[in-house]
C-alpha cells in the first residue's frame, strides 16, 4: 500500500499538471471504487479552477475554487497517470485540464476512494476528524503525552492515526531501528529523551524517502511512471535473516496483522 512518502510523490507530482489550471471534464469510467464515488462529481468539478493541491496523512487533497476538495486515497494499487498514451481498463477516472493535459486514476484493484467535501469543513469530516498531527508537525512532549500509561506496542502505537496521521509499516520500521527502539517495548514505558531521537527518525526517514520518491512496492510508481528507490535504504524492513550493520541477523515477528522487522541488538 502507498504510505505517506508515496502519496506526497504523487501529490507532487499532480501539482505540476493541475494547479491553477481549470477542470475541462471529469469522467467516472464507473461508479465506485471501494466506496460508490459522489453521483454529482461531474457537475460540480467542471470549469472548476485547483487552487492548490496538499497532503494530509495518507490522502491527497486537490482544492478547487468552488469551496470543495477533491479527497482521494490510493488503496493498495492506485496511483495516478499523467498524459497516458492510451487508456488503460484500470483507468477508473480521468480528468482533462483547459490546456489540454490528462490525468488518470488507475486502480487494479479498486480499494482505493474518491470523495468530494466542503474544503472549509474538511477538518470536521470523516476520516480528518479524529486524526493525530502530522510526522513532521510531531512534538514529543505531545507525543509522550498521547502515549502515556499506554502498555500497547510502541509499534502498533504509531501505526494509530488518533496518535499520528499518515505513519504506515515501513516507515516506522525504518524510524523505531534509526530510534534504537525495540518494536514490541511499551508505548507508555519510553522516555522523552527516546521519543526526542525517535521523532527526529521519524522526521528523517520520511524525508529521504520522498526525495527518494518512495518505495516502489508491488503497484506504485509516481505520476509521471518513475519508481521509487527508497526500497535501496531500508536497513531492517524485508529483510530477515539478513546482516544488521552491527552483524546480527534481522528479525521478524506479526505485530498487528503485519509483519515487524528490527535488530534484536540495535533495537532495545
Amino acid at each position: 500500500m502507498p504510505e505517506l512518502p508515496e502519496v506526497e510523490t504523487t501529490v507532487r507530482g499532480l501539482e505540476r499538471v493541475l494547479e491553477g489550471r481549470r477542470i475541462a471534464r471529469i469522467e467516472a469510467r464507473r461508479p465506485d471504487l471501494r466506496r460508490v464515488l459522489p453521483p454529482d462529481l461531474g457537475q460540480r468539478l467542471t470549469g472548476a479552477r485547483v487552487e492548490g493541491l496538499r497532503r494530509r496523512a495518507k490522502y491527497g487533497l486537490i482544492d478547487t475554487d468552488r469551496g470543495d476538495t477533491l479527497v482521494f486515497h490510493l488503496g493498495m494499487s492506485g496511483r495516478w497517470r499523467i498524459e497516458p498514451q492510451s487508456i488503460d481498463k484500470h483507468d477508473h477516472i480521468l480528468i482533462d485540464t483547459d490546456d489540454g493535459r490528462r490525468v488518470a486514476l488507475n486502480d487494479p484493484r479498486r480499494f482505493g476512494s474518491i470523495d468530494l467535501l466542503p474544503t472549509a469543513d474538511l477538518d470536521q469530516c470523516e476520516p480528518f476528524r479524529t486524526m493525530g498531527p502530522e510526522p513532521f508537525a510531531l512534538d514529543p512532549r505531545e507525543l509522550k503525552r498521547r502515549l502515556s500509561a499506554r502498555n500497547a506496542a510502541i509499534k502498533l502505537l504509531l501505526l494509530d492515526q488518533r496518535i499520528v496521521a499518515g505513519l504506515g509499516n515501513i516507515y516506522v520500521c525504518e524510524a523505531l531501528f534509526r530510534a534504537g527502539i525495540h518494536p514490541a517495548r511499551a508505548g507508555g514505558s519510553i522516555s522523552l529523551d527516546r521519543l526526542r531521537r525517535l521523532v527526529g527518525a521519524i522526521e528523517e526517514v520520511l524525508a529521504e524517502a520522498i526525495e527518494a520518491g518512495g518505495s516502489t512496492l508491488r503497484d506504485f510508481a509516481a505520476p509521471d511512471g518513475e519508481l521509487g528507490y527508497f526500497v535501496k535504504s531500508f536497513c531492517v524492513y524485508d529483510r530477515e535473516g539478513q546482516t544488521c550493520r552491527c552483524g546480527a541477523p534481522v528479525r521478524r515477528i506479526p505485530q498487528g496483522g503485519r509483519s515487524t522487522f528490527y535488530c534484536p541488538c540495535c533495537q532495545r
